[in-house]
């Protein structure tokens, strides 16, 4: 490992002016940027958290997370704990304390959401993670993690397509997609 991945985001950042409207996360010691999203992708987000009773879940957008075994801080479209769970200030999240995660797919984050973030959030303990896929029309909940490092994964995945509902235990809610956007104009992937 180089001194770089041994940083954390924190220190690495400390002194350089990201640009705004770019978002920066830590996966597994390789450093991500990416442009801001669309708005098919931030109209989905919406949708999700206005789904969730806020009087019983906090819901942040653009909340970095910790998780410390995997030296990563994953910065997810959407974060989900129950209120009052988590600590009163800063900028790390733990991720003993997130209920659940939601990744909105982008054309250029289709192997991030279904790979590397598969297995970190699965490491992290997450309860659940809901991949979005506005380019393919469907839902990916994943609940069950188990494992650690690159071998960790979720037990049980459920697809629902855009326009089905998708129950999220852990929330006791659940989802209605019918008024899920579609990214047009991309090509759509083979993932699950």
């Amino acid at each position: 490992m180089t001194a770089v991945d041994e940083r954390r985001m924190t220190e690495l950042f400390e002194n350089i002016d990201v640009p705004e409207g770019v978002k920066v996360e830590l996966l597994r010691g390789e450093i991500v940027m990416m442009a801001g999203p669309d708005l098919v992708h931030n109209r989905i987000v919406q949708e999700v958290m206005d789904q969730i009773p806020r009087k019983r879940w906090e819901r942040l957008q653009t909340q970095d997370i910790d998780i410390l075994s995997e030296q990563s801080e994953p910065v997810p479209d959407l974060v989900v704990l129950e209120s009052g769970a988590g600590p009163e200030s800063g900028r790390l999240l733990p991720s003993a304390v997130v209920t659940m995660v939601v990744e909105v797919v982008s054309k250029t984050s289709v192997d991030r959401d279904y790979g590397i973030k598969r297995s970190l959030y699965a490491a992290g303990k997450i309860p659940a993670y809901l991949i979005v896929d506005p380019i393919v029309g469907h839902c990916v909940l994943l609940t069950e993690p188990f494992g650690s490092g690159d071998e960790a994964d979720y037990a049980v995945q459920r697809i629902s397509k855009f326009g089905e509902s998708v129950p999220v235990d852990v929330l006791d809610v659940e989802l209605e997609t019918g008024d899920f956007g579609i990214l047009p104009g991309v090509r759509p992937h083979r993932r699950p």
